[in-house]
């Protein structure tokens, strides 16, 4: 049958669902040869599937394989991590990686499991004067499950805790790229997609991943599980599922997404930016309800389990993807008959069903967070409130803190250029706005009512283009990429979904076959030439281009060097005693309670209210204060020791405003150091620089504070026990 019998046929049938008309077009597409001849489903159609199957599938699995070596050699090469000592490789988990390796270690360290898990849930090392559940507080579930089985595993004499750890890290990375690689597959009908975006995913691995020097961080552990859910979602959203396979996809998409939010704290934000795509292509009934149902049960399971393994966590249980999934079910039953009318009647429906939606979402948020009185992440609104300008400019300590951080600026400009230099960003803005066009007809189409206008045939070909699985992938890369757009952080999220959805678009039939129409120019040889010719000359353009790169990269050894910190981290397990509590930089206190498994003022995990207030207190060592008064604050935490850093006192990295000691100056009211302007109300502090003043050993300091450790990085001081 010639296509254009197709579309006559299927301009016919009123009141056909967008889901069906795909399906319907597919199947008969799947049946037509490049000569134009019909292959018959019975003569080697199975075998030829079958062994697509086991080709695509080996290449997969030797992908995502060579893509975990790949790093983990990377991570080898760039520090000798074979070679330096543990005091060496503890330090080299930068931040708060530190932080959650150090439970690992606390675990395996313990005389059974039972103690060590004691030890998590009644935790008294980790905020001085406190006692913190662990497992409630921070995502550690992954660092606990490992440890168990490093302990019942018979690898102990064959292999170290540490690269047990880091190579379960590595591991997911393979997991990552073959969830991204299914995901395209499905999308595209064709493994050649999937090769494609796992090779652009390697190509552009400085803007898809950067696992090879942030090991433990929660996004590394999180986003494979993320991936997974993607590419059962797009499974899941295929027309005439059988029972058994539809029950098997959704246990999927719940086991992954159970995983993906046991395992980073910001998964409520992630699985909310889903929840938003759902909203907004079932609105536009892009997307099967029931399905769109079961994920946004799916979701709510999985997150409420979570809270549950995390003792009711007061950040969960105040989430907006709570209060906004909660609130979509409930706008369902109240306003059932959305789907229904003529073009203005469904407009109008639907602007109420969203304002509605919106309504109830921030009705029940407040009433959860006002009976809870939860305040765990109010920093962070505070920081959005701060970064796209509502109200005036912050003097909030914690907003600033962030807005000052280059990884939660704009996106920086220079990532395109890496993006386009691999053809990445051109082939994704090329699908990109053809599938955004084919989604404005779709939508505009569906709430014009399908069962009452006659469709053009460009109408018919946006709706085979735009399968419910495009669509979906479309809205997510809409909204992950605004979100890399304004956070760096973020990009992760996007970048590697680039990968994903420019290769299915250079390898679709519908794609191309859309782009051939348009310019007359369709027949099914074509079509098929070009399907397969662009990825393979794109992958060998690659591989011309960045293969001797990565070579010579692997090639390069380098070694760690951070004497000063190594220095610091053994004078402090020396000469002082296992109970002192230390304050410092919250990412510097990571490595010490990792290195010395000394109790710490404050840490890096930053989604705590006491905290952040009690981490201002500490860090007003490098603000203009008094001895009197930062001794009192220190006292009041307990501590022993304070480590001033030159780095921080005298730091040059960030500009006027950004220095930290600026943040301290402006939250105090104090004119900031050096050449510029300053807010009219800010006054001259009565007290120099802390850190600064200090170090002249003058007898109003002396008589608070004796410095025991100094080299050309940090000076240690400790505390008098008596004014």
């Amino acid at each position: 049958m010639k296509i254009i019998d197709i579309m006559t046929t299927i301009r016919h049938r009123k009141g056909i669902k967008v889901t069906d008309v795909a399906e319907d077009h597919l199947s008969q597409e799947k049946n037509v040869k490049p000569d134009g001849k019909v292959r018959s489903v019975y003569t080697g159609g199975k075998l030829w599937k079958r062994l697509s199957l086991t080709v695509g599938g080996t290449v997969a699995i030797s992908f995502g394989l060579l893509t975990s070596v790949y790093v983990a050699t990377l991570h080898e090469n760039d520090l000798w991590f074979s070679n330096i000592k543990e005091v060496e490789r503890e330090i080299s988990f930068r931040t708060e990686c530190g932080l959650y390796y150090s439970y690992y270690k606390e675990m395996l360290q313990a005389t059974s499991i039972q103690q060590g898990l004691h030890g998590l849930i009644y935790d008294n090392k980790t905020e001085s004067l406190r006692t913190i559940n662990i497992l409630e507080r921070m995502n550690v579930y992954q660092e606990l499950f490992l440890s168990i089985l490093y302990r019942i595993l018979p690898i102990q004499n064959y292999l170290e805790p540490v690269y047990f750890y880091i190579y379960t890290l590595f591991g997911l990375q393979a997991l990552y790229v073959i969830a991204l690689y299914v995901t395209s597959w499905l999308l595209s009908g064709t493994w050649l997609s999937g090769l494609l975006a796992a090779f652009w995913y390697i190509t552009n691995r400085i803007d898809t991943t950067r696992v090879e020097f942030t090991i433990p961080l929660r996004e590394n552990w999180a986003l494979p599980f993320f991936a997974v859910q993607i590419a059962a979602i797009t499974y899941l959203f295929r027309s005439h599922l059988r029972p058994l396979h539809e029950k098997l996809t959704l246990l999927a998409v719940f086991i992954s997404t159970f995983l993906f939010s046991l395992t980073w704290q910001f998964n409520q934000f992630m699985m909310l930016m889903q929840a938003l795509v759902l909203f907004i292509l079932d609105c536009l009934d892009m997307l099967p309800t029931t399905k769109v149902t079961w994920l946004y049960i799916i979701q709510l399971t999985g997150i409420l389990l979570v809270c549950g393994l995390q003792f009711f966590n007061s950040m969960i249980l105040g989430s907006l993807l709570i209060s906004f999934n909660v609130s979509v079910l409930l706008a369902r039953t109240v306003q059932k008959n959305m789907k229904m009318g003529c073009l203005l009647n469904r407009l109008g429906k639907l602007s109420f069903h969203v304002f509605l939606v919106l309504c109830l979402t921030l009705l029940v948020n407040n009433f959860i967070k006002k009976i809870l009185n939860l305040e765990s992440d109010e920093h962070i609104f505070k920081f959005l409130k701060a970064k796209f300008g509502f109200g005036t400019t912050t003097r909030d300590f914690d907003a600033n803190l962030y807005l000052c951080e280059e990884a939660f600026g704009l996106l920086p400009f220079n990532t395109f250029a890496r993006l386009s230099d691999t053809l990445l960003l051109y082939a994704y803005l090329f699908v990109l706005l053809l599938m955004a066009v084919a989604a404005a007809v779709v939508a505009f189409q569906n709430l014009s009512g399908s069962a009452n206008v006659q469709s053009t045939d460009k109408m018919e070909i946006c709706t085979i283009l735009l399968k419910p699985g495009a669509a979906y992938n479309l809205m997510h890369t809409i909204l992950f990429g605004c979100l890399a757009l304004s956070t760096m952080r973020m990009k992760y999220l996007w970048t590697s979904h680039m990968c994903v959805f420019a290769s299915f678009g250079l390898c679709s039939t519908e794609v191309w076959g859309f782009v051939l129409k348009s310019v007359h120019l369709y027949t099914p040889q074509r079509l098929w030439v070009i399907r397969y010719l662009v990825p393979i000359i794109t992958l060998l353009y690659l591989s011309y281009k960045f293969c001797p790169g990565m070579m010579d990269e692997l090639s390069e050894l380098r070694e760690f060097y951070d004497p000063d910190t190594v220095e610091l981290m053994n004078w402090i397990k020396s000469n002082t005693p296992k109970k002192a509590v230390i304050a410092g930089s919250m990412q510097l206190l990571a490595g010490v309670k990792l290195c010395t498994g000394r109790i710490l003022t404050n840490h890096p995990h930053y989604e705590d209210k006491s905290l952040r207030e009690r981490t201002k207190q500490v860090y007003q060592v490098y603000a203009k204060r008094s001895p009197e008064d930062v001794y009192s604050i220190l006292k009041s935490f307990g501590t022993n020791y304070v480590i001033l850093e030159d780095s921080i006192c005298y730091e040059r990295r960030h500009s006027r405003g950004c220095r930290l000691r600026d943040l301290l100056d402006i939250a105090n009211g104090h004119i900031m150091d050096g050449l510029g302007e300053n807010e009219p109300d800010l006054k001259a502090s009565l007290y120099p620089r802390f850190c600064e003043e200090i170090k002249k050993n003058l007898s109003s300091y002396s008589m608070y504070f004796t410095r025991v450790f100094q080299n050309k990085t940090f000076h240690v001081y400790k505390l008098a026990k008596h004014k």
